[in-house]
């Protein structure tokens, strides 16, 4: 006997929880997005927000919320689209009912964001249309379809990305250089397309070197401009320590261009990470007009790696500083003020450990006026053996070229590294294929750890040793070219010479000064 079914018809709205027969309106959002900010761009922009809300008004059982946009912003990822993500978070509170959209590129050109999104919203009972390709998200279909589509936009992102990527390439292959002008001081966009000097930027970035060149530290700098009311690149009141290093170590202020520092690693997340040989480099010497000259920058970078090597040891006060060497102690001599307050304020040089520990230093205080007329004195003779000192200059950094014996010890602990890497590796395999006992495995374990960071140490000081070399034949050539452009001994003190010609200054208990030029040589004065 056949059974009798009776359908009972649904009185809920499974979409708004509501009777059937409730008059309830969808609320209803656009959403439009343009990834350029060209001129052409921006009218499709306006033109999709006008659509979209003539679009939503005309459909009498929508109600009409807003178009939310997002102006000059790449789809590859969410996470910096405001417009959209307050969209979300709208549609998520309730306040959204139904989006609408030109198509699934213009919602995201990446599958996971697009597909984690929808389906989410589909969970707050929050749908998408797709106008372009007709696609409902509470549709069956729909999911599938918006996967297809997803992954082919993200393909097209890709295709894209490679495009610009290869274009950015050849751009410095062929020499053409580009500047984010709106934060990079000294310079702005010339008519040709090539970096033009902005005059007044250019003399914060000569005081910049200047000052450093005297002495002053990165921090003093920036303390110093901040004092002076000068904004920052990026038009800021504060300067970081870290802007100055960066402008003090960029090649582009000598009117020179090392292009491709850093690359994109993800097309998707757009992370960038430094350059270290995996892909392409290319350098353009004196590709346009210099603010630094060549000679000046080389000074500041050979300077930087000194105080590097000083670490905490330099003081900062002038370029003094770190050249004054205590007989007695070894220490350096560090700078005070004396009657600071009246019309005899002096500035002394005394050693940092004088009246510090049980045995007080001996050594003499001295003014900078000392200090000055003696190195005049010191080079004055240094320069009478102009002849022997270039030769024997030109011979040492011949010398220090061949780094063969150096390269063989740099590749042998390399070599060891390599081998101890492969030993743990080994022992961590056999481990996980015959599980043996904890304590013998991690015995075993930190030995080859420990062996590794050893060889690691002694390769670091090999490379170390190897850079010191690079820098030592920069301030030799230095010295040279310094001595080759002097005619006659100077009579009066000159910062320049100081700063290349002096390694370090000796002064002893008697008030003998010993004054140590980079070629080693020796003068008491």
């Amino acid at each position: 006997m056949a059974r009798k079914v009776t359908m009972i018809p649904q009185t809920i709205n499974p979409l708004t929880h509501l009777p059937n027969d409730a008059v309830v309106k969808r609320k209803v959002a656009g959403y439009a997005r343009v990834s350029t900010e060209q001129e052409e761009q921006q009218t499709s922009y306006a033109a999709q927000v006008d659509y979209y809300t003539k679009y939503i008004k005309k459909h009498g059982e929508w109600e009409f919320v807003k178009v939310y946009t997002d102006e000059g912003i790449s789809a590859t990822s969410t996470a910096h689209r405001n417009g959209f993500n307050q969209m979300i978070t709208d549609a998520l509170n309730g306040k959204i009912d139904l989006i609408i959209t030109k198509s699934v590129s213009r919602f995201a050109r990446n599958t996971v964001d697009s597909l984690s999104t929808i389906r989410k919203l589909k969970e707050n009972n929050v749908e998408c249309y797709f106008e372009k390709e007709q696609i409902w998200t509470f549709d069956g279909k729909g999911e599938l379809l918006i996967t297809i589509m997803s992954s082919l936009a993200q393909e097209e992102s890709r295709s894209i990305s490679e495009n610009v990527t290869w274009g950015h390439r050849k751009r410095m292959a062929d020499g053409k250089i580009s500047l984010p002008y709106s934060s990079f001081l000294g310079y702005r966009k010339g008519a040709d397309g090539l970096p033009e000097i902005v005059p007044e930027e250019a003399e914060i970035i000569r005081f910049i070197y200047r000052s450093y060149l005297e002495g002053m530290t990165t921090y003093s700098i920036s303390k110093e401009l901040m004092r002076r009311g000068i904004p920052s690149p990026s038009g800021k009141e504060k300067w970081h320590a870290s802007t100055i290093e960066s402008i003090l170590t960029n090649e582009k202020y000598k009117g020179a261009a090392l292009l491709q520092k850093s690359f994109t690693t993800d097309f998707l997340t757009k992370k960038k990470k430094v350059n270290e040989g995996e892909v392409p480099q290319y350098y353009i010497d004196e590709s346009h007009e210099a603010i630094i000259s060549p000679e000046d920058f080389g000074q500041v970078q050979l300077e930087i790696a000194r105080r590097k090597k000083l670490g905490k040891q330099y003081s900062g006060s002038s370029l003094f500083a770190a050249k004054l060497v205590c007989g007695d102690c070894g220490c350096f001599f560090g700078s005070k003020v004396w009657h600071s307050t009246s019309k005899y304020r002096r500035i002394i040089w005394q050693c940092n450990n004088k009246f510090k520990g049980q045995q007080l230093c001996s050594t003499p205080h001295l003014y900078e006026d000392e200090i000055k007329q003696r190195f005049v004195n010191a080079f004055s003779v240094f320069f009478q053996g102009k002849d022997m000192i270039l030769e024997t200059v030109q011979i040492l950094i011949k010398s220090l070229f061949d780094t063969s014996a150096l390269d063989t010890k740099i590749e042998k602990a390399i070599q060891e590294m390599e081998n101890t890497a492969t030993l743990n590796q080994m022992h961590i395999q056999n481990n996980i294929v015959t599980a043996k006992n904890k304590d013998a495995f991690d015995k075993r374990h930190d030995e080859l750890v420990q062996q590794y960071e050893n060889q690691k140490s002694v390769y670091d000081k090999l490379i170390q040793k190897k850079i010191d070399r690079q820098n030592k034949i920069k301030q030799l050539q230095q010295l040279v070219f310094q001595l080759e452009k002097a005619d006659n001994p100077i009579g009066t003190f000159d910062e320049n010479l100081w700063r290349i010609m002096i390694d370090k200054v000796t002064v002893f208990h008697d008030n003998k000064m010993v004054f140590q030029f980079l070629d080693g040589t020796e003068i008491e004065a």
